[in-house]
């Protein structure tokens, strides 16, 4: 046999290259709609108290205590300087993303969280200006485009600079405040095709 013909004869699932695709956290902060790795995302929780901490950094709004390990908690509205909307504490949709950085687990403070997703990398673009003009464009990934909506890519390993995570390496989060357990067990959140309109 030829091989023109052996060509012909190939399957085209052997032709391509098979997808890369990641799933997502995706979340609101404001009008605006952000997504996260979900490996970077140990757990999602409801809003409990947060202890305030003395002389710690402007950048950290406080900690919690979450099944006896001390996390730090950072309002991301606040970090990505988001205007509008402002989130109220009795706000049941307010949610607190447990994420691995580096050596830290910190929680984000987030309007709400909308879904897990599945994306193809390929689907994911490069930052437009007029989005970075909004949220700094250091923090983005990149974009994905939906109907009717579009979600941002926050790359969380940038969300601290360098100096800001040498102060919480200084930091004592090993004193657990005198308040009760605050945590709550993970939140199922469904799973839903990123292609269907919210």
């Amino acid at each position: 046999m030829g091989l023109p013909a052996l060509m012909s004869r190939t399957p085209r699932a052997l032709d391509e290259e098979p997808r890369q695709t990641r799933q997502l956290v995706s979340f609101r902060i404001g009008e605006e709609e952000f997504g996260v790795d979900i490996l970077m995302v140990q757990e999602i929780i409801r809003l409990p108290i947060i202890t305030p901490i003395p002389n710690a950094p402007s950048f950290i709004l406080g900690m919690i205590n979450l099944r006896g390990k001390i996390i730090p908690v950072i309002d991301l509205r606040q970090r990505l300087r988001i205007n509008g909307g402002a989130r109220t504490e009795n706000d049941r949709r307010s949610r607190i993303l447990i994420v691995e950085m580096f050596t830290h687990v910190t929680g984000f403070i987030v309007d709400s969280v909308s879904e897990v997703m599945k994306v193809a990398d390929a689907e994911i673009e490069p930052t437009p200006h007029l989005v970075a003009s909004s949220v700094n464009a250091e923090y983005i990934q990149g974009v994905i485009k939906l109907p009717n909506r579009l979600i941002m890519l926050l790359d969380f390993s940038r969300i601290l600079n360098p100096q800001e995570g040498r102060d919480m390496d200084r930091m004592d989060f090993h004193t657990p405040p005198n308040d009760k357990d605050v945590g709550i067990p993970r939140l199922g959140i469904p799973s839903v095709p990123h292609s269907e309109n919210q």
